[in-house]
């Protein structure tokens, strides 16, 4: 057996310590998942809803407990964290109005009888969660998948399986039938055992990189539904902004909050060529000074607080030190953060105008800044990446964003807020490498379960006066 343990990034003391998963444990789970299914698919729809009210409210019991959970794996601060165990209660409520909008049934009264549309659950579905929102993003699939009748394998980050724990705990106490959802522990061998176990759905939110590895191991295997949420280079573009202190306000919100480890956090800032830019970039650092990062539990309550891990944050400073070794002028230095773990960063910001870059996502609070000549200039040097998650403008100009939402290529797009705004009851994702066209959210119900077109006659009737050419 191999075992494995997740540790507070931010005192550095051990959380939850177990076993991973093997592969024939993982069978077994995903083998449980589909002996349940067809009596789950077959529920009435108000019993399912029943269910997941049922877990609703022990969430909603369980939120402190959650939120103290979530804030020791990930070293957010605590009143982040109780937004996010909030936003798991919120979700039964905007899924169960998604599935009903989106992936209902309804009939259209014909010559003949009816045309009716109805939508049919996948089977297993497979949720990988991530590490940044260990609750609320793998719960953003779990519960739709439910109401739509799916049963479902969950495999937490194997940087989060206290949270992943602490969820299992909920739906058993919610008494939902055996096998409806299993959660299996473990990293990446964990993760490769669930994607060969004969799954009918996968449903994940991470990393470009893994996302296109997914792709790939099931080009060939069209049977299995992918709802992939991956990373972006998101781009915040400021034009015709005259208050240089509110700019700064909305950029720091859009780079450095959740310590950059959020998938829309804003890593370019695009700004003018000449006095403009320069007063926005100097309010920018001037404010991200003024952040304190610490510990999840400190009093007062911190910005933000450490990366997931000492490892994330060394891996995240390499791939800053690469671009300053390519010529990029720092602005603001980043390093440790004097006297707490080495998973704390600080805030970064460089000028990257006129340097080759690579176009990769850096999960972290470092802001890369260019500077341009005209607004067509910047809009092009935002949709200048593979990525299409985020993106966001800037301006006391109603004619730049006329322009800018017409022209911009990403998901989900923000005028004068920050590029991390995103409603539970509007579409999540990206195009490029941000994701494959299946946006989380509010349109998660849509890859819960496909779509049944039905013609339908109550009596069996003679029908020769419909075929044409028939001899007498």
């Amino acid at each position: 057996m191999t075992t494995f343990k997740s540790t507070d990034p931010a005192t550095e003391a051990t959380n939850w310590e177990g076993e991973a998963a093997s592969p024939a444990q993982v069978q077994a789970s995903v083998d449980a998942a589909r002996a349940a299914f067809p009596a789950w698919a077959d529920a009435p729809r108000a019993e399912r809803i029943d269910a997941v009210k049922r877990y609703q409210a022990v969430l909603k019991d369980r939120a402190p407990q959650i939120a103290e959970a979530i804030a020791r794996e990930t070293g957010k601060p605590l009143w982040e964290t109780r937004t996010e165990a909030a936003a798991m209660v919120g979700k039964v409520d905007i899924s169960i109005r998604a599935y009903d909008e989106r992936t209902g049934e309804r009939s259209t009264d014909t010559a003949f009888g009816r045309a009716t549309l109805r939508h049919r659950p996948h089977g297993v579905a497979a949720v990988l969660g991530p590490f940044n929102f260990p609750g609320h993003l793998p719960n953003g699939h779990i519960v739709p998948a439910l109401l739509a009748g799916d049963t479902v394998v969950f495999k937490p980050s194997e940087e989060t399986p206290l949270v992943g724990h602490v969820m299992a705990e909920a739906f058993a106490a919610a008494d939902l039938p055996s096998g409806v959802v299993n959660v299996v522990q473990g990293g990446r061998e964990t993760g490769a055992a669930l994607l060969d176990a004969g799954i009918d759905a996968l449903m994940f939110t991470g990393s470009g990189a893994a996302g296109a590895h997914f792709r790939r191991k099931f080009a060939d295997d069209p049977h299995v539904i992918l709802a992939l949420e991956l990373g972006g280079n998101n781009p915040l573009v400021v034009w015709d902004a005259a208050d240089a202190e509110a700019v700064a306000g909305i950029a720091v919100q859009s780079a450095f909050i959740t310590t950059g480890q959020r998938c829309s956090c804003a890593r370019r800032l695009i700004v003018p060529e000449g006095p403009q830019g320069d007063a926005i970039i100097e309010a920018v650092a001037a404010l991200s000074d003024r952040l304190v990062f610490g510990p999840w539990d400190s009093d007062p309550e911190p910005y933000a607080g450490p990366l997931i891990s000492a490892r994330a944050a060394e891996a995240a400073l390499k791939a800053l030190q690469e671009r300053i070794d390519r010529g990029a002028k720092v602005i603001r230095a980043s390093g440790p953060v004097a006297n707490l773990p080495g998973a704390f960063v600080k805030p970064a910001i460089i000028d990257v105008t006129g340097i080759d870059v690579p176009d990769e996502e850096m999960f972290a609070p470092f802001l890369s800044v260019t500077r341009v000549a005209t607004f067509d200039s910047a809009i092009q040097a935002a949709n200048a990446t593979r990525y299409g998650l985020s993106a966001g403008l800037v301006s006391d100009d109603p004619k730049n964003w006329d322009h800018f939402i017409r022209r911009i290529r990403a998901g989900v797009v923000n005028f004068n807020r920050p590029t991390t705004g995103a409603a539970g009851d509007m579409p999540f994702g990206g195009l490029g490498a941000s994701g494959n066209h299946r946006p989380s959210a509010y349109y998660a119900a849509d890859y819960c379960a496909y779509p049944m077109a039905s013609f339908e006659a109550d009596t069996v009737a003679n029908i020769e006066g419909e075929i044409k050419g028939l001899r007498a």
